[in-house]
């Protein structure tokens, strides 16, 4: 049986806020922005090249803000998506060069956290 993953919840306070946040400092694409009702917003965004999407909104999961810890994506260079991440405004850790692979590090205004890993040469 196969499985795809294609969407994930990310708990926010601010949905503007945090829709702004990943448009236009992270890159993210925006797919959806659909105001249901009162109780339901719905915004859907995906990384640039990603099968994966995230959602974030009011109504979509019970989550405190902030909770959702550790997502990951694959990046060509980690130096140049840090390089590309600082200079949208946003506070990117150092390069970790590690044997599995080279991180960078971030975390949404809600305190949601990040890694970017560039794969090792053998991989």
């Amino acid at each position: 049986m196969e499985m795809k993953l294609e969407l994930v919840a990310v708990p926010v306070s601010d949905v503007d806020r945090a829709k702004a946040f990943y448009v236009d400092q992270v890159g993210f694409v925006a797919d959806h922005d659909h105001q249901v009702n009162d109780a339901l917003r719905f915004v859907q965004l995906t990384p640039p090249g990603s099968a994966c999407s995230i959602v974030l909104g009011v109504g979509i999961t019970t989550m405190p803000p902030g909770s959702q810890l550790g997502l990951q994506m694959v990046v060509a260079d980690a130096e140049a998506a840090r390089k590309e991440l600082v200079g949208r405004g946003v506070g990117a850790s150092d390069v970790d060069v590690q044997p599995w692979g080279s991180f960078v590090y971030f975390s949404d205004p809600d305190g949601n956290t990040w890694a970017l890993q560039q794969l090792p040469a053998w991989s």
